[in-house]
């Protein structure tokens, strides 16, 4: 997969499981703005921009955002390093604030659905990942109503605009940690 497109879908990723329990907690902000400005992570892009479009594309329908980037993974052609790198952006996102719903792992086990990568080699480099990793997708009939389960029970509010937290209280956010 080329490289900006990767990192977009790195970042959509990021985004979706922020918000994905439908709540955007600046702590999640924080910690995706720092993965990017530390390790550039996604690129060279502008992440307030970027996380702007993205907002407004979920505010537009949550549920067709969500089902897209679930395909969009899917027919992806992925290493299985970019797809380890993937599974720790998300692990790290659903864990950045310190409080991790039901629906976040539903949602999680629906991106590892998705994607071809064994247990192992995550379990190697992340022996705390297990419970995320925990079988309990039994069948494809089982995943789609993992995936209706999702949709049916998770109600997506419109969130404000990312750029418009100051960055005054997430520098505050992030001495906190």
């Amino acid at each position: 997969m080329e490289q900006i497109s990767f990192n977009k879908l790195l970042l959509k990723t990021a985004f979706s499981c922020m918000a994905c329990d439908g709540d955007i907690d600046k702590r999640e902000v924080v910690l995706i703005k720092k993965m990017h400005q530390e390790n550039k992570i996604f690129g060279e892009i502008d992440i307030n921009q970027e996380l702007d479009n993205l907002l407004l594309e979920i505010n537009r329908d949550g549920h067709k955002f969500l089902r897209s980037y679930f395909n969009e993974l899917k027919s992806s052609s992925l290493s299985e390093s970019d797809e380890l790198k993937l599974i720790e952006v998300a692990i790290d996102t659903i864990k950045a604030d310190d409080k991790v719903e039901y629906s976040e792992i539903k949602f999680f086990k629906v991106i590892r659905s998705k994607l071809k990568i064994e247990n192992d080699p995550i379990l190697e480099i992340h022996p705390d990942f297990e419970e995320y990793l925990e079988q309990d997708i039994i069948s494809e009939s089982y995943l789609a109503r993992l995936q209706a389960d999702f949709f049916d029970t998770q109600a997506l509010p419109e969130f404000e605009l990312i750029s418009s937290i100051d960055d005054d209280i997430l520098k505050n956010l992030d001495k906190d940690e």
